[in-house]
This record gives structure tokens, sequence and C-alpha cells, in this order.
């Protein structure tokens, strides 16, 4: 007996449906995503990369230079300011100084000894500020001049007839700084009233 169904996926000509030429995908053209990039692709990814790691390195330079300059002004300032704790211990030594020498007007001495003594602590005095300024340490004795918040600080204010406002009348305890920096402020007293200091402003204090 001839078997007249034809076996299943096998077209009248024995031919497979794939054999056909009716495949969906048949003829199309699909890119090669494994193709290699042309010159100018790999030139521009060069460059960019290239540009991004320049950004980077000029960055760190400038991040570099910035610590190196912070670095060295904090070593100038630690060199600069070192003795500033010391400095402030030896006011008191040398206040008592002169207030030895204050003690005793020199007018009211007449023993050769007191006078001889307190030569000798008037030398003291000197060489030991003499030291201080060697190290940047400087006096401040602000008498007649005008009064400066920054580095004064006012006791009291009277009236001094004749005399500017804000003019220091009288200074009762000197003040020092090292270098630019304040060790300890001048304690004053400061004229009120009267008449203003030549160049003085409205809101002067």
């Amino acid at each position: 007996m001839i078997e007249e169904k034809e076996e299943a996926g096998v077209g009248p000509a024995g031919m497979a449906a794939n054999d056909r030429g009716d495949d969906p995908g048949a003829g199309r053209d699909f890119p090669d995503e494994g193709a290699p990039a042309s010159p100018e692709e790999r030139l521009a990814a060069v460059e960019a990369e290239l540009a991004d790691t320049k950004d980077r390195l000029l960055r760190a330079l400038a991040e570099t230079e910035n610590v190196r300059r912070r670095f060295q002004r904090e070593r100038e300032d630690a060199q600069k300011y070192a003795i500033s704790g010391f400095a402030k211990d030896l006011l008191s030594a040398v206040d008592n100084l002169r207030r030895a020498l204050d003690a005793v007007p020199e007018a009211e001495v007449t023993d050769a000894r007191t006078r001889s003594l307190l030569d000798g602590v008037a030398v003291t005095e000197r060489e030991l500020l003499a030291a201080l300024e060697r190290h940047g340490v400087r006096r401040i004795d602000p008498k007649g001049e005008r009064f400066d918040h920054n580095f004064h600080q006012a006791i009291f204010e009277a009236e001094r007839p004749g005399t500017p406002a804000g003019t220091v009348i009288e200074v009762l305890q000197p003040g020092y700084v090292l270098h630019d920096r304040l060790l300890r402020p001048a304690m004053v007293g400061v004229a009120k009233g009267g008449a203003k200091r030549v160049g003085d402003s409205d809101d002067a204090a």
C-alpha cells in the first residue's frame, strides 16, 4: 500500500520547510558587534582619556602645591611664635623690675649703695628688654598716642583739658607684641570729651 500522507515538515518535492527559503530572518544584514573600531574612533578615545588624565594630574599638582604652601606657613608661624608662652612668663619679671625702679624715685636717693642697687636693676631691665626685642618681642608704651583697641585696653576715661578725646593719657601697665601678634594689651587711661584729634572722624572712639 502506498503511503499517501507525507511526512511532517516535508513538502511535495521532498524538501524540508527550512530548505525552501522561507526563513523569516533570511536575507537580513545584522551589524557585526565584534567589528574593530575605526582609527578615528580609537584616536578620539585615546585623546579623551589623555585629557582626563591630564586634568586629574593638574588637580593633584595643585593640591600638592597648596599642601606644601600651607605646611610652609605653619612651619614659619611655629618658628616665629614658638617663644610666645616663654615670653609671656617673662613679662611679670619685667614688670617687677619696673615696679622696683618706680618704688624709689631717683631724686630721693641719697645713699650711694641704694643708687648702685637701682642702677643694677635698671641695667637688668634694659638687658632683658633688649633680649626680648632680639626675638621679636616689643614693648607698647602708648602714652600720648591715639587709643587703639587692637593693642590697648582702656581702664578708665577722664577729662583732660586741652587733650583730644581718645588720647592715651596714662599707661597703667605697658603691653607687649611678638612680631605682629599681641602678647598682652597695654592697660591705659583715655581722655574723653574735649576737642577731636586732627584727622579723626565723627564716629571715632
